[in-house]
């Protein structure tokens, strides 16, 4: 017998809201939801959305995004993707499209206010969840967000030990990361100490 977190995962891969229901313009291709959640996980990932290799793979991070963050927690491959241990809940579950010049469209509007209270309600052990890019900070930081994505994670330590806000692994990223010589020196050695304590 299916649990209720599989059936809402089931439900969750079947969605069709942003081409049914869309707030704006409909989805420009198919939907292919991704999510990746088990109950006992300890730590929660909210991303931002599905990219092209993504939306193929059906698998979050499975692109050079996803190597910048196994790096940047400190984790293998097999320990990110152990669904006991480590949740992936995005912003948008569908790759959005691209914009005129290439670059990914914003997360999809629909999903999270229709799926992740629902979602979240399934994960009862979570004691760390990474908030990567402005859309996941802005939804669960709310008024404690800062006023650029830059410095709500330099003011980390104002949301840990249950919350650590993070840019977007992208490697279109790389150039801020050389500017913020702090996140790397900083707040991964204390990010990665977080993820072995809870993971081991």
């Amino acid at each position: 017998m299916a649990s209720r977190l599989d059936s809402l995962v089931a439900e969750i891969r079947a969605c069709r809201l942003c081409l049914e229901h869309p707030l704006g313009k409909p989805l420009p291709h198919e939907p292919h939801p991704v999510v990746h959640v088990g109950r006992q996980a300890r730590i929660l990932v909210i991303g931002q959305a599905p990219g092209t290799r993504v939306h193929l793979s059906g698998k979050p991070f499975t692109d050079r995004s996803g190597d910048r963050l196994r790096d940047w927690m400190g984790v293998t491959f097999d320990e990110f993707y152990d669904r006991s241990k480590i949740a992936i809940m995005p912003m948008g579950f569908c790759f959005p499209g691209q914009d005129a010049k290439g670059g990914d469209l914003p997360p999809r509007r629909e999903c999270a206010p229709h799926w992740h209270e629902r979602l979240l309600a399934e994960l009862p052990h979570i004691e760390l969840t990474l908030l990567i890019g402005q859309y996941a900070q802005g939804r669960y930081l709310g008024d404690g967000a800062k006023r650029t994505l830059t410095e709500t994670v330099a003011a980390w330590a104002n949301y840990s030990p249950s919350a650590i806000p993070l840019p977007h692994p992208s490697w279109r990223n790389t150039s801020w990361l050389r500017k913020n010589p702090w996140f790397e020196r900083d707040i991964l050695p204390v990010l990665r100490q977080r993820i072995r304590d809870l993971i081991g």
